[in-house]
């Protein structure tokens, strides 16, 4: 869980989320992946820390967890239904619930983190149904079908955006001919803007919240598009196509959360996509392409950003990918190393945690931008289905999830 205190904005110019809110949600801290846990092992015993808990019985997904109210909270899929399931601190289902239809195309599971703020929980669904949840008890305190009010519009693997809370507001991208982005009252459900509409369909990506120069920018990324929008009126304030960028290349899957840092948001989009450097201009009304890369191509493990250095794992192939580490300013690449295969990475205490997808394997290692050091390694036997969860670092603990199975690793060194 995060707490954010907000500064008088006077004094900022450049800054990450606003929100002095009490929040737990989508790769933590403020969905850069750098936890700010402290005191963690910085080796692991040859079969890896251990494991304190296992739930092999979940219903089956591929979201990250989140916390709060004492509950550990994650989404599956029941037959027709995401479900939001809560757990207690040791792993044991409190209860569960169905909020939304799933997805009925390829890759159906749940993909969506959960959102929590104080007493409530807010989830979307596979099929762009969006719900807001009561935390203790699992009442749902308002549900909306979004993507079909608003004429929302999909790609071939539906909706897979975990939802931002802002004050009162919560935002939403439906897409289609009528809007692209929806902000919502967070305690009703009742719209309160849309923007206008780019006549394109999300895709599978959760967006950011930041700041810049005294104002807030809401940036997601479409089919075809990285777009920002004002969130005090819902006015979409640049847009730029992806095919200006990389007009060799198709518009297919987007997966990847961008990353903002001191007036710059990075977009990567595997598939031999590349990657790009966003320069936010006059005063954050404009963007402009500072440069390209064509080495940490993410596919959907997402990156993060270490004293000035990019990490993730790119796309060779659906089925193999490189870890690999370029320079923030300029995009030069450090080094690209294969290591089992691509997958997704999250950081605390200038250690990398990487978790492959294809053979489940976790790897702790060094970030250096010199090479690639790996320190320790383990093997996850639990679950089933390809390793998409990303993991997540809470109260000294490592969770990872497969399929039905979500594990607790004790990763404290004290």
């Amino acid at each position: 869980m995060r707490t954010i205190y907000l500064i008088t904005l006077s004094f900022l110019t450049s800054f990450q989320i606003i929100n002095c809110q009490n929040i737990s949600d989508w790769r933590p801290e403020h969905r850069t992946g750098l936890s700010d846990e402290s005191g963690l092992l910085k080796s692991w015993p040859e079969n890896g820390p251990e494991m304190i808990w296992l739930n092999a019985e979940l219903p089956t997904g591929l979201s990250s967890v989140t916390f709060g109210n004492n509950s550990i909270f994650l989404t599956g899929i029941n037959e027709n239904n995401d479900v939001l399931v809560a757990l207690d601190t040791i792993g044991k289902i409190k209860w569960q619930v169905p909020y939304g239809r799933s997805w009925k195309g390829s890759f159906p599971e749940s993909r969506c983190t959960p959102t929590v703020e104080g007493n409530r929980v807010y989830v979307s669904s596979g099929s762009g149904d969006l719900a807001c949840i009561d935390a203790n008890t699992g009442t749902i305190v308002w549900s909306l079908k979004a993507s079909e009010l608003y004429k929302g519009t999909f790609d071939q693997w539906g909706i897979a955006e975990s939802l931002i809370i802002d004050e009162n507001k919560l935002y939403f991208t439906t897409g289609g001919p009528e809007t692209m982005t929806i902000a919502l009252d967070k305690t009703t459900g009742k719209l309160i803007w849309k923007s206008e509409s780019l006549n394109d369909s999300p895709a599978y990506v959760s967006p950011i919240l930041i700041g810049y120069s005294g104002k807030k920018l809401i940036v997601n990324v479409s089919s075809s598009y990285i777009f920002a929008v004002d969130p005090s009126a819902g006015k979409i304030v640049w847009k730029i196509k992806h095919l200006d960028i990389n007009p060799q290349k198709a518009e297919v899957i987007k997966c990847v959360t961008p990353i903002y840092h001191d007036g710059k948001i990075y977009v990567t989009g595997g598939y031999d996509h590349g990657g790009f450097m966003l320069r936010l201009t006059d005063g954050g009304n404009n963007a402009a392409i500072q440069w390209t890369d064509q080495v940490l191509d993410v596919h959907h493990g997402g990156v993060v950003l270490i004293e000035g250095y990019l990490y993730g794992s790119n796309w060779l192939s659906n089925n193999d990918g490189n870890w690999c580490c370029i320079d923030w300013n300029t995009g030069a690449k450090k080094w690209e190393n294969h290591w089992k295969c691509k997958g997704s990475i999250i950081s605390a205490e200038g250690l990398l945690y990487i978790y492959d997808e294809r053979s489940g394997f976790v790897g702790l290692v060094r970030a250096d931008p010199e090479k690639f050091d790996l320190i320790s390694s383990f093997k996850i036997s639990k679950g089933s289905g390809p390793y998409w969860a990303h993991p997540v670092i809470h109260n000294g603990k490592l969770y990872i999830r497969h399929g039905k199975a979500l594990m607790a690793f004790n990763i404290k060194s004290n």
